[in-house]
């Protein structure tokens, strides 16, 4: 067991029964994933279950080769490894690391056995996992009935939700990945909205400048899986650091 751990980064630890966060301590480790490192790849067994501190992870649904688009994000309020949660072992899409950061980690046998030993841990992770579902069919609903511009502004809001600091260091061309359109369509939409003077977009960077800007732009698509998450599960906030 790390002793170092601190497992108050992720909000889903931190808000666990204290009886089921003992459970999983000791099979708990800590590191740092790289970009694009693979966490779940569809069609196989799930081997791990991550719990990000920091930076994001991706779930990516793909039809085929350049057909790529972002079903789901996940932070610091989630974890990996929902299909457990349900009784499955194998993922339905990719996920990888999107923004690189920090993870609690642990085998997926340790997870099901800790699920298996407790009455009251698989009840909570399905209320977590129920909110995530809400995130994924509102960003397919999304997708087919708004404009770029509000996808971006919607994307960008759910990424700041789930970073320290208001900068996200992300590509054009994975950005078009996420939201599933051509890259000349996400560099206009950045332009745009950079424009207005909501964020400033650098090589490999996008600032957030105006918050509430951004949500007035997203024209409604954003707030109702933010607002579900809250109901099911608790605030999507980072840990306040206590300075001694």
């Amino acid at each position: 067991m790390d002793l170092h751990l601190d497992t108050n980064k992720n909000a889903l630890l931190r808000r666990f029964d204290p009886a089921d966060l003992d459970r999983l301590k000791p099979h708990l480790r800590n590191t740092f994933l790289d970009l694009r490192t693979p966490l779940e790849n569809a069609g196989q067994k799930i081997e791990h279950v991550y719990f990000p501190c920091s930076g994001l992870a991706s779930v990516v649904a793909r039809k085929n080769r350049g057909a790529d688009a972002e079903v789901g994000i996940i932070g610091f309020e989630g974890m990996t490894g929902s299909a457990l949660v349900m009784g499955d072992d194998q993922a339905t899409h990719d996920c990888f690391i999107q923004m690189t950061g920090e993870v609690l980690v642990m085998d997926a046998s340790q997870f099901k056995a800790a699920l298996k030993a407790s009455n009251t841990l698989r009840p909570f992770l399905m209320r977590y996992v129920h909110a995530f579902h809400i995130q994924a069919t509102y960003t397919a609903l999304i997708n087919a009935r708004c404009k770029i511009e509000d996808r971006l502004a919607r994307w960008l809001l759910m990424c700041d939700d789930r970073v320290v600091g208001n900068s996200l260091f992300i590509t054009h061309e994975y950005l078009s990945v996420m939201l599933g359109v051509r890259r000349p369509g996400v560099t206009v939409a950045l332009q745009m909205i950079e424009g207005r003077g909501l964020i400033q977009s650098r090589r490999g960077e996008v600032v957030i400048r105006d918050r509430k800007g951004l949500i007035d732009l997203a024209n409604g698509s954003y707030g109702e899986p933010e607002a579900e998450y809250r109901r099911l599960v608790g605030e999507i906030e980072i840990q306040p650091q206590i300075v001694p």
